[in-house]
């Protein structure tokens, strides 16, 4: 190297040595060496692909939900209503802000920045291509990247849920704060179980880094079948389904969307947490739940699905995986899983609070647990020798968890059961006995009920008397003679 030459020429020098070669997939010696206003660069790009994806995704649900329910969304504001979304957004801005009295005025205020700004953050470590080159500039497309950068992102969710916590609290106002505690108990649960998930692919790739994870799922493992090389699948939602499908159903409750929502809930707290809220602020979570949606739908992408690389069979083509089409790849992917998003709210109603909470420490986190375990074992045995044994001993876990999955169904079975039968013998007992329930019953054939000692009310043409004509009202002589009859000459009504 000229140690005459400029200083520039030495960065830039230093970049293209870093980054390597353009198509290639980038290592944690690709990053931290692009220019300044190479990371201004790739800030708004950022910045300004999560607020179009929040415009559009918003369209895109209400045309889809629109669909779904037989009617026509957004047509007017533009073509298609692509336009609608822009609309709402300065109907907004444009709306009076509204402070209630008795509000934590500085905690108010902070608690959206709060919300939306760990979104924007996570997005930072999410690759969405290989090396390229900008303005002659070798660079990731990927702002950064960390041996821990999958950590990063659940450090910010729970961030995030700080700015709804303190939103309710602020607010000074019953619903606001029991939406606040929702949201906090259900990010802590689901997150448990989506930190769980992830364990797994750290196993399999060995890092925890993206981009390190992105290409761990380049080529699956080779193996041979009656003289025929075949190739393992590389993605992880196809080697790990159970993790994947552990953090389909996390990442939907992370975002609080339905069938998830219950930090929100017009039946029993109107709007929850953001029930004070009103113009910009109230924007802001709406921006900051949006954004949410496509990070996680982006980190999905990354960690199970080949993140920005082609899926077969557009890998046959050599292209795929160079230049900027696996942007395309890429994009593609999030915005299937961000239909997921949009089918599940068409389609499902929202649970009650004890079945979320239950499915999350009942099942998400138990099941991510025995995962585990089996995908540690068979890692552990296959680095020390080849062969079926992995195998057989991944088919006795599987063994053992189906047995306890079996025993603690059938023992729940009988308790239903027996809880049903004694239920049963509880009702027969009352229906035999009035008084077994242990609080008084009145039998149904007490005299009063047959008119029996109930005093005759005046006739007619007596102050007091609802009578008309003579014989027609309650005080006739029949009645009174008849009550004489019986000799009742007070009411005994036993209760």
């Amino acid at each position: 190297m000229n140690l005459l030459a400029a200083p520039a020429e030495i960065a830039a020098g230093a970049g293209r040595a870093g980054a390597g070669v353009a198509g290639s997939d980038p290592t944690l010696a690709s990053f931290g060496h692009d220019r300044w206003w190479l990371i201004i660069i790739k800030v708004v790009f950022i910045f300004v692909f999560l607020l179009v994806m929040t415009l559009f995704a918003i369209w895109a649900e209400r045309r889809v939900i629109g669909r779904m329910q037989n009617r026509l969304g957004p047509n007017r504001a533009g073509p298609f209503g692509l336009l609608q979304s822009v609309a709402d957004g300065i109907k907004l801005g444009l709306k009076e802000d509204i402070v209630p009295r008795g509000v934590d005025r500085a905690i108010f205020v902070l608690a959206p920045v709060i919300a939306v700004t760990p979104a924007f953050i996570s997005f930072a470590i999410i690759p969405v291509g290989p090396i390229v080159s900008i303005f002659g500039v070798l660079t990731p497309l990927q702002l950064t990247d960390l041996p821990v950068a999958v950590l990063l992102v659940l450090a910010m969710s729970s961030i995030g849920v700080y700015g709804i916590v303190l939103a309710g609290w602020a607010s000074g106002s019953p619903y606001p704060l029991l939406g606040g505690l929702r949201s906090s108990a259900q990010v802590i649960s689901y997150e448990i179980a989506m930190g769980l998930s992830f364990v797994a692919v750290f196993l399999y790739a060995g890092s925890l880094s993206t981009s390190q994870i992105v290409a761990a799922q380049a080529h699956g493992s080779p193996f041979h079948i009656g003289g025929l090389t075949l190739y393992i699948p590389s993605w992880y939602a196809v080697l790990l389904l159970p993790s994947f499908l552990i953090y389909l159903v996390t990442m939907v409750g992370e975002t609080n969307r339905l069938p998830f929502d219950l930090p929100e809930g017009e039946g029993e707290i109107v709007g929850g947490f953001h029930t004070e809220y009103s113009s910009l602020k109230f924007a802001l979570f709406y921006l900051a739940e949006y954004i949410n949606m496509t990070t996680v739908a982006a980190l999905a992408a990354t960690l199970f699905l080949g993140g920005w690389r082609a899926p077969w069979p557009i890998t046959i083509w050599s292209g795929a995986n160079s230049g900027w089409w696996p942007v395309l790849w890429f994009l593609a992917k999030v915005l299937i899983l961000l239909f997921c998003f949009v089918w599940l709210r068409g389609t499902l109603p929202r649970v009650r609070y004890d079945q979320l909470m239950r499915l999350g420490w009942k099942f998400l986190i138990p099941g991510s647990l025995a995962w585990i375990i089996l995908i540690a074992t068979v890692r552990s045995v296959r680095r020390g020798s080849g062969g079926p044994v992995p195998y057989v001993i991944a088919g006795f876990v599987l063994a053992v968890l189906f047995a306890i999955w079996w025993a603690w169904d059938a023992a729940t079975v009988r308790r239903r059961s027996e809880e049903a039968d004694e239920q049963a013998a509880e009702e027969a007992a009352i229906e035999a006995d009035p008084m077994a329930a242990g609080f008084p019953v009145p039998p149904a054939d007490l005299p009063h009920y047959r008119g029996i000692g109930v005093p005759p009310s005046p006739g007619p043409g007596v102050p007091g008397s609802r009578g008309g004509p003579a014989g027609q009202g309650r005080g006739s002589a029949t009645q009174t003679a008849s009550a004489a009859a019986n000799g009742a000459a007070k009411e005994v009504t036993g209760a």
